[in-house]
């Protein structure tokens, strides 16, 4: 059930002229899977982000742009999210962008970037390959390790080695989140990628749900009005908190309905 302050805020959004609604994707609208390829949203979620989606046509009223915020590369997000073509999206953690207007905005990386990107891939699949369950997700800017499939201790230990294998990298952004180590050559976070889709949205007011560390670079770029939502435990700037991904789910439901009316 969600909080009464949530309800509440969340039911003020009803008249805002243009609201960008931007979402995590794993955590947030599908739960974890032991395959990264095989996450699918909740079924509510994403017909709830469908109702939010759909239907808005600048000049006939309140307007809502919906978005994808995640750290998956951006093939990695279609494949999974299956998002229709209005949707804006941001993968690796803002590296990766895409609008209907633009489409995919490349990423180029420099000679000097791509041989870092190659030696700390080098360095992580050493790590990975010492490590039963360990395994390793390729992107344009960078590479990721992942110690879902590890046993507790080995995957601590895993990450471990990683970080001490990257220690003296002084060119390599190192991020952290659930079971997953990422080093990237190119330097954004979640932040960044917000900030794009507020200004190519265009919109006055943003909502935003996450549920990892990794959001809370997303959290702290609201502004006054809008409204963030943290999904979980841990420490948040977020406003507000949600216990699971069926509040979620109750959530974007809630927000449909008043967008709607």
């Amino acid at each position: 059930m969600l909080p009464p302050e949530l309800r509440t805020a969340t039911e003020a959004l009803a008249e805002v002229d243009h609201l960008l609604v931007a979402l995590d994707f794993d955590g947030t609208l599908a739960p974890f899977v032991g395959r990264p390829e095989d996450a699918r949203a909740l079924p509510g979620s994403a017909e709830a982000l469908a109702r939010l989606g759909g239907g808005d046509a600048p000049g006939s009223g309140p307007r809502t742009t919906t978005a994808l915020l995640s750290g998956r590369h951006l093939e990695s997000l279609r494949l999974v999210a299956s998002p229709p073509e209005e949707v804006l999206l941001v993968g690796s953690h803002g590296a990766e962008r895409y609008s209907p207007e633009t489409g995919d905005e490349p990423l180029t990386l420099s000679g000097a970037q791509e041989a870092l990107l190659a030696e700390v891939t080098a360095a992580l699949r050493g790590v990975s390959e010492a490590f039963a369950g360990a395994r390793l997700e390729h992107k344009p800017s960078g590479i990721v390790l992942h110690v879902r499939q590890c046993s507790r201790a080995d995957g601590e230990a895993a990450l471990a080695r990683a970080r001490t294998a990257l220690a003296g990298e002084r060119d390599v952004h190192v991020t952290e989140g659930k079971a997953v180590l990422e080093a990237a050559v190119v330097r954004v976070d979640k932040g960044v990628g917000l900030d794009w889709l507020r200004s190519v949205s265009g919109a006055g007011t943003v909502v935003f749900a996450g549920d990892d560390v990794t959001d809370e670079h997303a959290f702290s770029t609201l502004r006054p009005g809008d409204l963030g939502v943290k999904v979980g435990d841990g420490e948040t700037s977020a406003a507000f908190r949600v216990g699971s991904l069926e509040d979620v789910t109750e959530f974007l439901n809630l927000l449909a309905s008043v967008r709607t009316l």
